[in-house]
């Protein structure tokens, strides 16, 4: 199972769509994640023409689309359960505070955001993933999004480079 994660698109304040490179990888994922800070709903509602998508809301997304999409989303992806959130607080914190937005629960993965930085590390069983940010370079080293490959008994994600 292939799953396409994104976050921190900013569109349209920081960019004017999502890259290409990103588009092509969309065509044959059987979902895509994104990690909050879409800003307007356009950005998912084109996802979910591609794909399934599963989102949740950002501290910087609209009214509309906090309303729209819940802030923490637990979801099974070929027998995994992956836990989404954005984030909140400083960057050197962020694996935990996404960590406890699951206390109680025992996902497989923690897919986050918020940071811009992107981070992939399996952690006392779970897998860690936050995609950075497809717009922005400021907060982040380089422009970013993931994939995850759940197989039989196995869960990668890798980090893919935009610029």
């Amino acid at each position: 199972m292939k799953i396409v994660v994104i976050s921190d698109t900013h569109i349209p304040a920081s960019a004017e769509d999502l890259p290409e490179k990103i588009k092509e990888q969309i065509k044959d994922c059987d979902c895509v994640v994104h990690a909050g800070d879409a800003t307007e709903m356009k950005v998912i509602n084109e996802l979910r023409l591609q794909a399934i998508t599963h989102a949740v809301c950002g501290n910087m997304d609209s009214p509309e689309v906090k309303k729209a999409l819940p802030e923490t989303l637990l979801f099974e992806a070929d027998g995994k359960v992956i836990g989404v959130v954005h984030g909140y607080g400083p960057s050197y914190a962020a694996r935990q505070t996404a960590k406890k937005s699951f206390k109680g629960k025992k996902p497989d993965v923690i897919i986050f955001g918020h940071t811009h930085i992107p981070f992939n590390e399996m952690i006392d069983k779970i897998l860690f993933l936050n995609p950075g940010s497809v717009s922005d370079r400021m907060f982040a080293p380089y422009r970013s999004f993931g994939i995850i490959d759940i197989s039989p008994g196995s869960i990668k994600a890798e980090i893919i480079r935009l610029d």
